[in-house]
This record gives C-alpha cells, structure tokens and sequence, in this order.
C-alpha cells in the first residue's frame, strides 16, 4: 500500500476507542499522517504491518494508538512488546503511550533498558505492566532469568528495524521473536528496508499490509539544509558567529566522539551559552535530566553524539548543527530529523571540509535533495547583532524599573567625582563586558576565510564515484615498518601446477602481555565466525554493565572467542549477569582468563583468504587466466598493486 499525499481522513474515522480519542483531541491531533491513516485500520483488526517510512512522520502514533485501544486492562500479563534500538528512543516511546493513555485509569507501561536498576525493573514487572517498552538486550536479559512473561502477549512492535540492523542488534531481535506465544501481533516499522529486514519480516510476519510512504527525498521538506566550507577558519570562530547571528530557539550539535562534545559544551559555556553535552559515557539520570533541561528552557544547546541523540524528539529543537560530519549517509538523516518533526520547520547546518566534499555530494544523493552552500555570517553582520542586543538589554532594564536606587547612587557619584553620566554609563558598561572584547576584528585573511574549495577541486568530483568516507576509514600515511619486505612474485603464472595462488604463510599473534594496573583480561565466547565487531561488544558491556566505555580497555577478537580487559575485582553478581548476556547471538559467557592460559587459540587468525572465480574458470583452467599472452588472456600486463582489502564500514 503507497500513500503520496495526505490522507483527507480524521482520526474520528479510524475506529479508535473512545478513551484514545479523548487523548488523541486532547493533544490536538486531528488529521492523521499517510503512515498513520494506512496502519491504524489494519493494526485494529489484528493484521501484522510491515511499515516503511522515514523518520519523523508519526510511526509512534501510528501503533500506539490502535494498541491502547485493543488492551484488556483487567489483564496484568504484558500485553505488548516494544523493541527499540536505543534507551532515549524506549523512553520517548513509553512517554508516548504515557500520552496517549491519559483517558485510561490504570493504565501501566515500563521502559527496560541498560543502565537502570533492574530492581526498579522487577518491581514494575511484579506488579503487572500492560505495555513493555525495552532494549533488545535488557529484554532478553528478563527473558533468561524468567522474570518477564510472554504468555499472553499479543503484539510485538519492532520501531526502527534498519537501526537495530545497523548497531548489531538484528541477532538478538530475532531470540526475541522466537520467544513469541504462536499466536500473535508483529508490527515492524522500518526508514529502509534492507534484505535482512526483508528476511525477518517473510519469517514472522504473517500476510503482513505493508505500508510504504513514498518520499520524493528521505529528509524531512520542511528543513532547509545548508553547508559551510571549513577552510581558513577555525571551527569554533565560525559555529560562535552562526550562534550569534542565527535566530533559533534550541539547537543540537553533533560531534563524532565523546570527549569532542564535553570539550565544545565547555567552550560554549565560557562564551555565555546554556550549553551542555550528552554522550554515551553520561549516566541514564543524568542524560535525563540534561534532556529535561532542554525542554523546560533551561537550556538552549545540547552537544551530542550519534547514540545520545538517538530518538530524541523536543519541540524546542530549531536547529541542527553537524560541526563534525557524518560517516554515512544515514547517520546524516538521523540527525536533521531531529528538527522539523510532526510538520514544523527547521534548519541543518553542516561543516565539510574540501576534503570531505566526496562525502557532501553522496548525501545529496542519498536524500535526493541539494544543500545550499551557506555564508558565514561576516565580522560587520556578528558586531552589528551585538550592539542590538546590548541596547536592547539595556531598554528592557528601563522599561522593567525598578532603577531608583541605581540612579541615586550614579547621581551621588556624578556629583562628588565631577564625571558626566555618560562616562559612568560607559564604565558600568566596561565592567559588564569583562575582559572579552565587545567587537570582532577582521581577521588578517579575511578575503579567503570564506572562500570555497579552488574551481580544479572539480576534477575530483566524478559523478557517482564512491565517497571517500562512506565505505571506509580514512588512512594516514603507511611507515615503512608497519610491515616486512613483500615476497617475491612467482614467475610465470598465478599460482602452482594446480592452478591455485601461492599463500603466505599464516600470520602469528603477537603476545597480548600483561593487563594494564587496575584491571583483568577476561574471555567471552563471541569472535570473528559470529561476525561480532568491537563496537558491539563495548556497546553491550557498557550497557549491560553500567559501565564507562573507556573502563573497557583492549579487545582482541579470535576466530570463535575474543580476550578483553576490564576493571580488576568486578563484583560476582555483575560477572554472573555478563555471562548471559547476548552479542552477535552469542551468550558472552565471560570468565576470567586464568594465570598461564592460552589466549591465542587455534583459531588465533582469520580463516585464509579464498578467491572467487568468474564463470571462465580458475586460473589456469579453460577460459580462466594464465598470464599476459597466454590463451583466453590479453596483452596486458598483471597489475602490480595486487588485491586491495577495503576498509571498516561505519555500520
């Protein structure tokens, strides 16, 4: 089912309960969004839905609505499950239901993630909750100790499926769905629809109504998205004029690692701005609170990471501000779709720099959408902004009052130091600013500041050639040592008499050594065969563990285990509880590695490197290649650079 325009249905024609409708008008809404007008009716007659539609066009609406109202409340029993990929977006989605529910006496939902108390958790659970909304993790966690039921559950919501893929939690979404009761509800919502989530939805939905929104462009058309050239500047001089000049109301930025978003939070704030960071390192009460902060108006500006911001959705955001670039180019979608939610308007801002013009051109091609390059506001526009609101705030002070004793003690002064108001005036004036100066100054290379790549930086840009940070790690320059003399190239052909290359001999480990002070090196029984990357393994621990990503030191990952180091003398009950904790569809399983034990394994390497062959055959074989002149060959010579692997994706 395709929808392109707005549905001319209310939401009094969907077949809502009447307690829900009460919410629905009490919130305001009246028109319901393609998405929801296309999945309401058929979640209300019981049907799986296969949803695809990007973020911020009203998914949570659109299964929370027709859940609440085919609830039995005289049942404790958890009656719907809500898998979402990160803790902010559970707690946006139970705060939802919260919302939605506020006609419905005795209504219950918990929100389970890691990093709270799980006996806050349990005693929810004791007490009957109607509605679970959970990390895949934290769920499966309460799945094995056997403290959450799901006899009686009758609709699984799986929120933002292609996200759960991308942050390697699709292993553990699929142990949830097993755990299913044969009879039930699955409603799978989805920005795209890759062939793994294609897979899930063949296997556990059962002749699902797929709605399918379709896009002219996969950003919201309500925000206007510009560019500026890092060239000439420092970054944080040209983010401090936008923020002065530009007007907004709440502003996200987004930075690539933690340590960047505490370190510009601090900046801000030293130039007198309600900034703050968030990031994966910060405590779930704190991350709350700041998040509280942003809402109520206490504060202006958040410094965020990728994962903190995840499914945050304040209606305050106006602006979103990438001061690093993005990876790829779904990280990038992510974050504008912050602003311009449920049909407001709002602007993104991004910083490139002429090397990353590869990565600006393929999100202009992923989002279907050009981004204007934008111009820094300049020195006179900044100066001119400040003067405004300096006799601004000093007209709001007059027409306030309340200046009579201030003007008697200015008047006692004039009086006794025979100095003209004026001159007092300007003292105060001195006083208030400080020692930073009222005025920007034209930088001595203010012509070029500004200035965009050079014109021959064009002959770079090749239409669909691969961005140069979309499918791999940047790579600095190789030392000479990183490694030994290359082996000589056997003459003649390829390989052997049997037609097969000549393999190197197979790499050895280097020793792990000792542990660094403070800390133990434990195994976990997840490694390369499972497909687990190291970002899911920290992800995990310091989710499941409540603990600080960089408490976690080096991994090593083996062929089916992996070797890590953590915090000496963990606690027995937290040690017992990593053990069962899932990555890649693995139980971690985790012990300590005893004194003198084997860490490197049999399967200490990769398995070796297999090449495919075409349709022609082997090397060597009729059709296949056997060097320059030879027959079914050309007169080319073999390439010298050899095979090249590509980098790490960013996935």
């Amino acid at each position: 089912m395709s929808q392109e325009s707005p549905t001319p249905l209310l939401f009094a024609d969907l077949g809502l309960s009447d307690a829900v409708m009460k919410a629905v008008a009490a919130v305001g809404y009246e028109t319901p969004s393609p998405i929801q007008a296309a999945t309401i009716p058929a979640m209300l007659e019981g049907r799986d839905v296969l949803g695809q539609a990007q973020t911020g066009t009203g998914k949570t609406a659109a299964f929370a609505l027709p859940v609440l109202s085919n609830l039995d409340f005289n049942q404790t029993k958890p009656q719907v499950l809500v898998l979402a990929p990160t803790r902010e977006l559970a707690i946006q989605v139970a705060e939802a239901f919260q919302t939605y529910s506020s006609g419905i006496p005795g209504f219950r939902v918990l929100p389970v993630y890691g990093g709270q108390p799980y006996g806050q958790q349990l005693q929810a659970l004791r007490r009957g909750v109607h509605v679970i909304v959970g990390t895949p993790g934290r769920v499966i966690d309460h799945l094995d100790r056997g403290t959450l039921d799901l006899s009686e559950l009758k609709t699984l919501v799986l929120d933002e499926a292609d996200e759960m893929l991308r942050m390697g939690f699709i292993d553990d979404v699929e142990a949830v769905l097993k755990k299913l009761p044969e009879t039930r509800q699955v409603a799978l919502f989805s920005a795209t629809m890759p062939s793994q989530i294609r897979r899930i939805a063949q296997t556990y939905l059962k002749n699902p109504a797929e709605v399918t929104i379709v896009s002219k462009t996969t950003t919201s058309a309500n925000i206007r998205q510009r560019y500026w050239w890092v060239s000439g500047m420092h970054k944080l001089d040209a983010l401090t004029r936008i923020l002065e000049v530009e007007p907004f109301d709440a502003m996200i930025i987004f930075s690539r690692t933690k340590a960047a978003t505490e370190e510009l939070a601090e900046k801000l704030q030293a130039r007198g701005l309600a900034a703050a960071a968030i990031n994966g390192d910060m405590q779930q009460a704190q991350r709350e609170r700041t998040i509280g902060m942003l809402k109520e108006g206490k504060l202006d500006i958040l410094v965020a990471t990728d994962v903190a911001a995840r499914g945050l959705d304040v209606e305050r955001i106006s602006h979103v501000l990438n001061y690093d670039i993005p990876y790829d180019t779904e990280s990038y979608v992510h974050r504008i779709g912050r602003t311009g939610r449920a049909g407001r308007t709002g602007d993104a801002i991004l910083f490139a720099t002429p090397r990353e013009k590869g990565m600006l051109r393929a999100i202009e091609r992923a989002t279907r959408q050009p981004i204007e390059e934008m111009q820094l506001p300049s020195v006179d526009a900044v100066n001119d902004t400040r003067i405004n609101k300096f006799m601004s705030r000093i007209s709001d002070a007059l027409d306030a009052g309340g200046t009579d004793f201030y003007r008697d003690l200015l008047q006692k002064l004039e009086g006794e130091k025979n100095v003209p108001a004026i001159d007092i005036a300007a003292a105060l004036a001195k006083l208030l600013q400080g020692d930073s100066p009222f005025l920007l100054t034209p930088p001595v290379r203010g012509a070029r500041e500004e200035r965009a790549p050079h014109p021959r930086a064009d002959r770079n840009d090749r239409g669909e050639r691969p961005a140069r940070f979309e499918p791999r790690f940047e790579r600095g320059p190789r030392r000479e040592d990183d490694r030994g003399p290359r082996p000589p190239r056997p003459e003649g052909d390829f390989g052997g008499n049997d037609g097969g290359f000549e393999r190197a001999p197979r790499r050895e480990i280097a020793p792990r050594g000792e542990p660094e002070p403070g800390m133990e090196t434990f195994r976990i029984e997840v490694g390369h065969v499972h497909g687990v990357k190291p970002g899911n393994i920290v992800g995990a621990i310091a989710n499941e563990a409540g603990l600080e990503s960089r408490f976690i030191g080096r991994i090593d990952i083996r062929d089916d285990f992996s070797i890590l180091d953590l915090p000496a003398e963990m606690p027995a009950d937290l040690l017992s509880h990593l053990k069962k904790v899932w990555v890649s569809g693995q139980q971690l399983q985790m012990r300590k590695v005893e004194p003198g034990e084997d860490t490197a394994g049999s399967g200490s390497a990769r398995p070796p490197f297999k090449p495919k062959f075409g349709r022609g055959g082997k090397p060597g074989g009729p059709g296949g290649h056997r060097g320059p002149g030879g027959p079914g060959g050309n007169d080319r010579p073999p390439r010298r650079d050899g095979f090249k692997p590509r980098g790490p994706r960013n996935g």
